[in-house]
């Protein structure tokens, strides 16, 4: 049988062709029998995001924990990501699982699983269960309606305990009278209904269930958001925009311009307000591909930083043991202080949200003190669909000694995971496969727009791609 191997961030596969009934069956089976050998009568919590047939695999999954003596908590209905870890630990659940193939386009679906700390289950025990994936059919039955009578299921209302959390950490009616009116896009994902809730009079953009998602990968790119960057243009009244991925773990912001504020910006301006204008403490964990901006804020502020392979999994396991104030990655997945150890798009966008009204100051004039304190930055990144014969190429090449990517002499060369290259200038690149699409990731930062698009463009001839 097919082989399942999780990736960066759980397994995620095209839906029908390897992410199937089946093959989602082996592998709640593979969960199911590794958290028995941990824990007696254990507890998951699993739940489903937008996606196409999110239900009919959660229903799978539940069929298969229950007939091994699981008990479950499931919702009715699609969650958040988020919204399954904080209930993994409200009802101290043994373990936690998301149907969703988060940012991925909408022909994918995926696994995720969450550790009993409420984040994201550490990579040791992720191969674990991989391990234990059978290579043989495993039989799918039962009745859902006889398994909650017989107490083996439990139906809550997940979004419900997660906008009650919300509310116990935000003053939301401060926030709702905001002089900063909020237009949020949801990218047709699990966070629109919550955002609803809380902000009724904002301005929602794509708030309805469409697992296509109108033919675009719910990813929170500029190029996906281009609706949402026209409507603050357009809209003088609107200061702030806001927008989560497919399952509302990712963040991206916009300014009062309408201007793209990515995940480098929102980690730097978090930080900032954590430390400078809270004074709160602790270290910083930034996946590979993050900012060197980021070094600099830490090295001012005397924060301890640690720099981690990609995959919000290991910086949640920072999480787990040790004091961190910001965790964060390229990618738009970051938690911080206060909050569960796990990416929290929704979380993260009213911790910045707040930040301007307690401040006064737009985003557009918060991103500037970033500036002011480590210089102003543009980070571009380009997706590659290669064949397997060019991206060995190109890794092959990355593995020899590379000095210079045109006019750009190499300093330094980082390979906690992938190559990235710093450059002179406080400039950088970086070369990875992805652990999540089948394609070569090239990341470029330079001081301004034309810098990086030159580095881009460089580092692109270099390699032929």
């Amino acid at each position: 049988m097919q082989k399942i191997k999780f990736g960066t961030d759980g397994w995620r596969a095209i839906i029908a062709q390897d992410f199937t009934v089946q093959n989602v069956a082996r592998v709640a089976f593979a969960t199911a029998q590794w958290l028995k050998k941990k824990k007696e009568n254990p507890l998951i919590v699993i739940g489903h995001d937008c996606r196409f047939a999110g239900e009919l695999f959660v229903e799978t999954a539940i069929k298969v924990f229950c007939k091994m003596g699981v008990r479950v908590i499931t919702p009715e209905g699609f969650v958040s990501t988020p919204m399954i870890s904080l209930a993994v630990l409200t009802h101290q659940a043994d373990q936690g699982v998301v149907i969703t193939a988060s940012h991925n386009p909408p022909s994918y679906n995926g696994y995720k699983l969450k550790g009993a700390h409420g984040g994201p289950t550490p990579p040791d025990e992720i191969a674990e269960v991989e391990a234990m994936i059978p290579d043989y059919e495993i039989e799918v039955s039962g009745d859902l309606d006889a398994l909650e009578a017989e107490g083996q299921i439990v139906f809550y209302d997940l979004e419900k305990e997660y906008t009650d959390y919300i509310y116990s950490k935000f003053d939301i009616e401060a926030l709702r009278k905001s002089p900063f009116k909020m237009a949020y896009d949801s990218m047709y994902g699990a966070g629109q209904r919550v955002m609803k809730e809380l902000f009724p009079n904002a301005v929602h953009l794509h708030y309805e269930r469409n697992p296509l998602f109108d033919y675009t990968a719910p990813e929170p790119l500029h190029k996906n958001l281009l609706e949402l960057s026209h409507t603050i243009r357009t809209s003088p009244e609107l200061k702030f925009g806001l927008a989560n991925d497919g399952d509302a773990d990712r963040i991206a912001l916009y300014d009062e311009d309408g201007k793209y504020v990515d995940s480098h910006h929102i980690i730097l301006l978090l930080i900032h307000y954590l430390h400078h204008y809270k004074k709160m403490t602790g270290k910083v964990a930034i996946a590979a591909s993050t900012t060197l901006r980021v070094n600099k804020l830490c090295a001012l502020y005397k924060l301890p930083c640690e720099i981690t392979p990609i995959g919000f999994k290991y910086i949640s396991q920072i999480m787990m043991h040790e004091d961190v104030l910001v965790g964060g990655e390229e990618s738009g997945g970051i938690s911080v202080k206060g909050h569960i150890p796990e990416r929290d798009g929704i979380y993260d966008g009213l911790v910045i949200y707040e930040f301007m009204n307690q401040t006064g100051k737009s985003l557009k004039q918060l991103c500037q003190e970033i500036y002011d304190l480590v210089g102003a930055f543009h980070y571009e990144r380009a997706d590659l669909h290669l064949s397997e014969a060019d991206k060995t190429r190109v890794i092959s090449l990355c593995r020899a000694k590379i000095n210079m990517f045109g006019p750009y002499n190499v300093l330094n060369i980082n390979q906690i995971d992938g190559y990235k290259y710093e450059l002179e200038n406080n400039c950088w690149c970086m070369i990875r496969l992805s652990g999540t699409e089948p394609l070569l990731r090239i990341y470029a930062e330079g001081n301004t727009p034309e810098e990086t698009m030159d580095i881009l463009q460089n580092v692109r001839a270099f390699f032929a791609v």
